[in-house]
């Protein structure tokens, strides 16, 4: 059975981050909500073009709603399709608070639906080397993880983005992915304190920040700006018998827009030049082969929860938790203060 697929959006993100990885995971896109019409009848000429979201859901024989509209429509959507009996992938953030997300979990268990959020970079290059760099054990004991997203995009454009509003900003943004990924690297810190800012002329959404959290002896570094002309490494890993150093953004993205398919050999296969390498404590520097990207096990991983009813790629549950190390962020950044997580990164 291919399964049927509906766009909420046709932005950026829904034309090239999600669309290209449905087909190439099996499933059709059958059918869209957004005013581009000729678009998507250029790119998927089989789908049917509707004008607004109810109309979306009017579509009788849709299995799977993929939410991809500005961050402060998503929890309107996404219990709307739970509610309308639809499968659901939203786009990240997935909700501007932890408690939402979690109603919409619980939302989901209870009509027997599969909801997930879309936290692709859980399958970077990058991400998915420095796994197996810790597997190893290379490093010894981690003391250190420094990740970083730095960005040369110094003029605020008029999109939504930039707006004020509901889960807007850089740290709902880029921070989604840099603390999911801290998560799954290091676990739910016991601590973390906050800087949040705006530093673009005329900014009036936080465009970057730094976070420093702390697990037992281990510190984590999380930063953005989008005034780095040359930024930062991008992976940066310490332990107590060498280090782990990283530079560059994976290439999936680029790949997408520019035509590439998922399905290529090539596809998410970082050059040489973007390799990152291990120092031991003598000092010996060794290239370290990267693991290839696949974006594409997110859908291939969605489609085989809904067909086979297994677990969706990332659960409401866990981008929940995320969301909730994102408040409290903002509250110590906000309040100038170090704020405690239990271990499941509730805080007061």
């Amino acid at each position: 059975m291919t399964l049927r697929v509906g766009f909420s959006g046709f932005g950026a993100a829904g034309r090239f981050l999600h669309a290209p990885l449905v087909e190439a995971a099996g499933m059709e896109v059958a059918a869209v909500a957004t005013s581009r019409v000729d678009e998507v009848s250029a790119l998927h000429p089989g789908a049917r073009v509707v004008s607004g979201f109810d109309a979306l859901l009017d579509v009788a024989d849709l299995d799977l709603i993929v939410v991809v509209t500005p961050n402060a429509l998503h929890v309107s959507q996404v219990q709307a399709a739970l509610e309308a009996g639809r499968h659901v992938v939203v786009d990240k953030p997935a909700t501007p608070t932890r408690a939402e997300g979690e109603v919409l979990a619980d939302l989901a268990e209870a009509r027997g639906l599969k909801l997930a959020v879309y936290h692709n970079r859980r399958w970077d290059s990058d991400f998915l080397t420095a796994r197996r760099v810790l597997d190893e054990g290379s490093l010894g004991e981690l003391r250190g993880l420094r990740m970083h997203w730095d960005r040369f995009r110094p003029q605020v454009l008029d999109r939504w983005r930039d707006r004020p509003a509901v889960a807007s900003g850089n740290l709902y943004d880029l921070g989604s992915h840099l603390i999911d990924q801290a998560l799954l690297l290091a676990g739910m810190p016991d601590w973390l304190q906050a800087d949040v800012f705006a530093q673009r002329p005329g900014g009036v959404t936080d465009d970057g920040f730094e976070i420093l959290m702390a697990k037992g002896d281990l510190r984590i570094s999380l930063g953005v700006t989008l005034i780095g002309a040359t930024p930062r490494d991008r992976f940066r890993m310490e332990g107590l018998t060498g280090a782990y150093r990283k530079s560059g953004l994976d290439i999936q993205e680029d790949q997408l827009r520019a035509g590439v398919s998922p399905l290529d050999p090539a596809f998410g296969i970082e050059p040489e030049s973007q390799w990152g390498e291990i120092v031991d404590a003598e000092g010996r520097r060794s290239a370290v082969r990267p693991e290839p990207g696949r974006w594409l096990s997110f859908y291939e991983a969605m489609r085989d929860a809904i067909t086979g009813g297994g677990e969706v790629p990332v659960s409401m549950r866990s981008a929940a938790r995320t969301i909730g190390v994102i408040e409290a962020a903002h509250a110590a950044a906000r309040e100038g203060r170090r704020i405690a997580l239990d271990a499941e990164g509730r805080w007061r």
